[in-house]
């Protein structure tokens, strides 16, 4: 994970409509960046959901809510359009942004071993320094937890 205080590594990668998006066109603004294992998964499902109806309370406080897995363009379309998620979705296939913010790690499931994105969100400052770092969020709660953070600051 990285630490608090760190500058946000930047990155340029695709949204749901293949548009290019990088970090640093949001300096400026406080950005919830939050890295997923799976599209259209149980957990990665109610944890967009959550964010989704959450969404409009975010906006007011000029926050950025971008979600990131290593799915595809087309998934996160499609998985966006399902869901009605009105945040932006990044794919990252090379895992360029997973890999610079040290999420991809081994995991376990069922015994068995492998890689994988751990669910960690990031809250990143209107200068692009990490403020916060979420490491194994639930995602039923984490939107939760951030509005509070957010609202308490």
């Amino acid at each position: 994970m990285l630490e608090v205080g760190t500058i946000a590594p930047n990155f340029t990668l695709l949204d749901k409509s293949g548009e290019q998006i990088s970090l640093s066109d949001f300096l400026g603004k406080k950005i919830v960046l939050y890295f997923y294992p799976r599209d259209n998964t149980p957990g990665c499902t109610r944890q967009a959901c959550a964010f989704a109806r959450s969404y409009d309370e975010f906006k007011t406080m000029d926050v950025v809510v971008i979600g990131i897995s290593k799915d595809s363009v087309a998934s996160h379309l499609k998985f966006a359009e399902k869901h009605n998620l009105p945040f932006i979705l990044l794919s990252d296939p090379e895992l360029q942004a997973i890999q610079g913010y040290d999420v991809w790690k081994e995991k376990k499931n069922y015994g068995k071993v492998s890689m994988g994105v751990v669910r960690t969100t990031y809250i990143i400052d209107e200068s692009g320094v990490i403020e916060k770092v979420m490491p194994k969020v639930k995602p039923d709660t984490n939107a939760a937890e951030i509005l509070t953070y957010l609202a308490d600051k």
